[in-house]
């Protein structure tokens, strides 16, 4: 008898999995959805672009801190799935680790740096190229197909 695609869980990890599937379009697709969709959609009313920029200036440190809370979800699935090693040796783990210090940069650069908006886009550009990356990999706690 041969096993569905959903079936290869483990019983145990399949609610893993599901959390995993989940976090990770919801921090991934808010920041895309953001940067390609909102904003520009917000510029397009017509708006002060100085209002625009101050709406950015609240709502993006939102999503940084959503996107940290989805990836700390994420690093415990995958500590939960595959070890402790996975954090270092699996891209999904150095991925998630790359998210977690950028989002952990966006909030110290301004306390540390003078100027600190050529960092904040680049710590935010991080995080959502390294969301798409993400989204390439095998879900924890799947059979690998080979």
């Amino acid at each position: 008898m041969s096993k569905s695609a959903t079936s290869r869980l483990q019983g145990a990890s399949k609610p893993a999995a599901m959390a995993w599937q989940l976090a990770l379009p919801l921090w991934v697709g808010g920041l895309w959805t953001w940067q390609f969709v909102m904003l520009p959609a917000i510029g397009q009313f017509g708006l002060a672009p100085l209002l625009v920029q101050e709406i950015a200036s609240h709502l993006v440190p939102l999503l940084v801190a959503l996107t940290a809370v989805c990836v700390g979800l994420q690093s415990a699935v995958l500590l939960r799935c595959e070890g402790f090693a996975s954090l270092w040796r699996d891209m999904r783990g150095q991925l998630l680790l790359t998210v977690a210090l950028m989002a952990f940069s966006y909030w110290l650069a301004p306390k540390l740096l003078e100027d600190a908006s050529y960092w904040l886009r680049f710590s935010y550009l991080v995080m959502a190229f390294s969301g798409l990356l993400l989204v390439l990999q095998p879900v924890p706690g799947r059979e690998r197909q080979g």
